[in-house]
């Protein structure tokens, strides 16, 4: 069975702050993406390819924190992460901290095939893009007249933002939302794939990195377990390396992909104040998409007829 999840981070997303149009403007974004990458899967392609095609989609769409749209740095720039993982051969690559390029998830791919390193930052990770020939956007490519008044209103302050989730602001911001996005599918040939991409939280600063890139915390896949792509609020998903938790209650509880899903996230991370959610597939094309937040951007499409996107709790 062909499968694909996608999701496009996770928060207090509540009915009652959407209006209608943006409602239609994030559903269509999310089955966009998910056709696209869906598209792969049926005619044969990879998982690796099919999850890189829905997240190519989601980080070129500006309602998303991920690539063009992403939110800015205490500085007043765009700093992107990305991760991508391969479950067959346990192959990955990542890079944090990344300016100017269009797709971060492409070239976390190049850093996968063509580095011999899995983990790439900053300065050395976008020379390593201009050497691979990735395509490279001016600053303004990346603005969002709404991520900027979102900075703008915290940047004189220490506040910091989890994409929408405002601390001490939350007047200024309703719609709290944890800004990722990300994809995990099994291919016809049992083959499984994660990735995610995000823009990082608003105003953050010192360099940090949450835990998109992380492999094991927000990105992960063995084709013996699952392929688990996070979104939520990046530290405690780091300290609980909750997408490779999932895998090892697979490997070691043999536990379904579902249970061990919802042990993680609305057990482990709950008991963390860990908010946020995951998507996950396993080899056999099953599928979860969890999350103890409000609500999740999300989606998902199998060769079952199964063909849904979402955003609510």
């Amino acid at each position: 069975m062909i499968t694909i999840c996608i999701h496009g981070g996770a928060g207090t997303i509540l009915k009652e702050d959407m209006t209608p149009e943006l409602e239609k403007a994030y559903l269509a974004g999310l089955q966009t993406a998910l056709n696209a990458g869906y598209a792969v899967l049926e005619e044969g392609g990879t998982a690796v390819n099919a999850v890189k095609a829905a997240v190519v989609v989601l980080e070129d769409n500006i309602l998303f924190n991920a690539g063009r749209g992403s939110v800015f740095t205490k500085k007043g720039v765009q700093e992107m992460d990305a991760a991508i993982m391969r479950g067959e051969d346990l192959e990955a690559g990542a890079v944090c901290g990344i300016r100017s390029v269009r797709n971060p998830v492409e070239l976390a791919a190049e850093v996968m095939v063509n580095s011999n390193h899995v983990f790439l930052s900053g300065k050395g990770a976008n020379d390593f893009a201009i050497k691979q020939g990735i395509k490279l956007e001016p600053d303004e490519y990346f603005f969002s007249q709404f991520r900027y008044d979102q900075w703008k209103s915290l940047r004189d302050s220490d506040n910091y933002s989890l994409d929408h989730t405002h601390h001490h602001l939350e007047e200024l911001m309703k719609d709290k939302k944890f800004g990722t996005v990300g994809a995990v599918a099994c291919d016809a040939n049992g083959n499984i794939a994660a990735c995610t991409s995000t823009g990082g939280m608003t105003n953050k600063k010192y360099g940090r990195v949450g835990d998109s890139p992380v492999i094991g915390a927000g990105t992960y896949a063995n084709n013996k377990t699952c392929a688990i792509s996070c979104t939520g609020h990046g530290e405690p998903f780091i300290k609980a390396v909750a997408a490779y938790d999932v895998s090892c209650l697979m490997e070691y509880k043999e536990m379904s992909l579902k249970d061990a899903m919802n042990q993680t996230v609305n057990v482990k991370l709950k008991n963390m104040d860990g908010e946020g959610g995951m998507i996950g597939v396993d080899a056999q094309g099953n599928f979860s998409m969890l999350f103890n937040s409000a609500g999740m951007y999300r989606g998902v499409k199998n060769s079952e007829g199964v063909d849904e996107v979402a955003i609510y709790g």
